[in-house]
């Protein structure tokens, strides 16, 4: 194995071949490496591979010689190299192309030739990219019209998983996964309705990223299901994805489900982690692969929480055994009537079965749908986030040809749920089973917590320490932070002392609001604590000890991060004596937090000897009042 720095020596060396991520692809240009030379060179080992069921469309001279004279052009009118870098994250870097996402001048099939067109403009998330620097070298397989989890409905071919060529590649973003996995590329898209962006990630042992529904554009998007659909990333790190969506990310005026609204961008370190009671796992080598993501989940400190799983796969039989069937069919509807046999038998029998579906259908599956939104609204009190296996099972292709509908079912038991509850989530590779298969789990977190789950997985990547792809970047160090990190909202960090912590009667004011828990910590030595009477839930009240008082102590606090557009309703609901002030911490920060007017403290009981609101409720009867010491209200 080559050490870190023989390897850093080996891509300066300019071997195409050697450069996978895209921190290999700037280290070579910053180095010295004309992107001529490298992208001529991968272009051409592409070409001289035999034919694969991988690739659709491959980029013609003509247009990566368009691609590289443009990056030629912006190179000599940039002041630095560095700096071209730094405006142009994605600067010469080499991607794939879901054939169901629009590149201008290349053919779109959706992996049907008889509904084939020339794209006359780049899709936005693609635009996007180009903008940055990134050079499209062609389109990949997929499950015809992206209706499957397997990748073998196609008339191109059915990739297979690079482990096992008896096996599945995943699907329907089949050939975007292996592409990535095999080296060819730095990253590619794919899309996401239930499943597509991280099936096929956890059988090449990729990173597969699912942003929230409308986070990225999918104008120009051969749309599967419209109102759920997806741009998803694959890539070799974490970093690498980061890095991707926060290119793509942002409002698109042409896709009326476009809805860019960042939020949280950082959790706890400590995180309550959902987990299925009884995973369902029928592959030999997963049991003990998931025994030991559970093992390393609590190794970094996390707690644990089994959950009943039963009213999320409820909301997941919505999608294919509901009316949202006939999303799929108004896109073929035409197609459909006129040419039946252009489509594949099992793409065909999923996609007529919308016939039976009626406007009736249509609004009682949105009426269950919004019941169970609002009921799961409630388990993001329980836990931070979940994690499931990535898939149940990695089937052989003798298998889904003996019972294609049903084993492709069963590999959405832990993805269909999540666009239909409006979810982000992340597929990352987690070991490998005696065969020699990888397993993946997959986390999954609110709508909007993109970031904040992606730093929690580069936790996770850097604590598994895995080689990712078909192993070639084991040699590589797993980055310990985002290069180039995704929006999240502005936040303030606010202190509270009494009926806001976590558990206590007012935490869901906090709560519903979005608000995370940054920290449990405590005051600086300066202040005390005091049981305010009359007030309903019972609250304390906490003030600042003069300058040169002993009498003060360190209060134990929680930190929350609350976002800033929430700020004023919370304030709103705080009643007087009480009002946001700032506070002093044990480490010497300030932040803002709850504190009280010095007038309710006449005759309060002090109870800074208990060291904190929850050990006082914790003594089980309220102590007698003590004679108030004369603090300085903090203001």
């Amino acid at each position: 194995m080559l050490l870190h720095s023989d390897w850093y020596t080996s891509v300066c060396t300019m071997n195409e071949q050697s450069l996978l991520t895209l921190s290999d692809w700037q280290r070579a240009y910053l180095a010295g490496a004309q992107p001529r030379a490298l992208l001529e060179a991968r272009a051409q080992r592409l070409a001289a591979q035999a034919a694969a069921p991988d690739w659709i469309h491959r980029v013609s001279s003509a247009q990566l010689e368009q691609q590289i004279q443009a990056l030629e052009a912006r190179l000599a009118a940039a002041s630095s190299r560095a700096s071209l870098l730094n405006e142009a994250p994605l600067f010469g870097v080499p991607f794939a192309v879901k054939d169901n996402i629009d590149v201008e001048g290349m053919p779109t099939t959706a992996a049907c030739p008889a509904y084939a067109y020339t794209a006359g403009r780049n899709a936005h998330a693609v635009q996007r990219l180009l903008s940055a620097g990134a050079v499209c070298l062609g389109k990949t397989n997929l499950d015809q019209f992206a209706t499957g989890l397997v990748g073998a409905r196609s008339p191109y071919g059915r990739p297979a998983s690079c482990f096992d060529a008896e096996r599945v590649s995943g699907g329907s973003s089949s050939g975007s996964a292996v592409v990535v996995a095999r080296g060819e590329v730095a990253f590619s898209l794919g899309t996401d309705t239930a499943g597509s962006g991280r099936v096929p990630a956890g059988f090449n042992n990729l990173v597969g990223l699912k942003p929230t529904p409308g986070r990225v554009g999918t104008s120009g998007v051969v749309p599967a299901c419209r109102s759920l659909d997806c741009v998803s990333i694959f890539a070799l790190t974490l970093d690498d994805a980061a890095t991707v969506l926060s290119v793509m990310e942002g409002p698109d005026p042409a896709d009326a489900f476009s809805h860019f609204e960042p939020g949280p961008g950082t959790w706890p370190a400590k995180l309550r982690v959902g987990v299925p009671l009884a995973p369902a796992l029928d592959e030999a080598g997963y049991g003990d692969a998931w025994d030991e993501s559970l093992r390393l989940l609590r190794a970094l400190g996390h707690e644990v929480v089994p959950l009943d799983f039963d009213p999320l796969h409820a909301v997941a039989d919505l999608l294919y055994n509901g009316p949202w069937v006939a999303e799929r069919h108004a896109v073929v509807q035409e197609l459909l009537d006129r040419q039946p046999e252009a489509l594949d038998p099992t793409v065909r029998q999923v996609i007529e079965s919308a016939r039976g579906q009626t406007a009736t259908d249509a609004f009682r599956g949105q009426y269950r749908l919004r019941e169970a939104q609002r009921e799961l609204r409630s388990l993001w009190r329980k836990v931070d986030v979940l994690m499931v296996p990535t898939a149940p099972r990695h089937p052989r292709f003798a298998e889904l040809d003996a019972d294609p509908l049903r084993v492709n079912a069963r590999l959405g038991h832990y993805t269909n749920f999540v666009n239909l509850l409006g979810w982000c989530a992340l597929s990352l590779p987690a070991g490998f089973t005696p065969e020699g298969l990888p397993f993946g789990v997959s986390f999954i977190a609110p709508g909007g917590a993109d970031v904040a789950l992606a730093r929690f997985g580069l936790n996770w990547q850097a604590a598994a320490d895995a080689p990712r792809g078909l192993g070639a970047t084991g040699q590589r160090r797993m980055p310990q932070s985002l290069r180039q990190v995704p929006a999240s909202e502005p936040w303030l960090p606010l202190a509270v002392v009494g009926a806001h912590l976590t558990g206590m009667p007012l935490n869901a004011q906090l709560l519903d609001r979005g608000a995370t828990l940054i920290e449990a910590t405590h005051t600086a030595a300066r202040y005390r604590l005091y049981a305010l009477p009359g007030t309903v839930p019972p609250k304390p009240g906490l003030a600042r000890v003069a300058a040169g008082d002993s009498g003060g102590a360190a209060i134990a606090i929680e930190v929350w991060a609350v976002p800033q557009r929430h700020l004023g309703s919370l304030l709103a609901l705080i009643p007087p004596p009480l009002g946001l002030g700032s506070l002093e911490l044990s480490d010497g920060r300030w932040v803002h937090g709850f504190i009280c007017e010095g007038h309710a403290l006449q005759g309060a009981a002090d109870i800074t000897r208990y060291g904190g609101w929850r050990a006082f409720l914790a003594a089980g009867s309220t102590p007698p009042s003590t004679p108030p010491l004369q603090p300085t209200p903090v203001s």
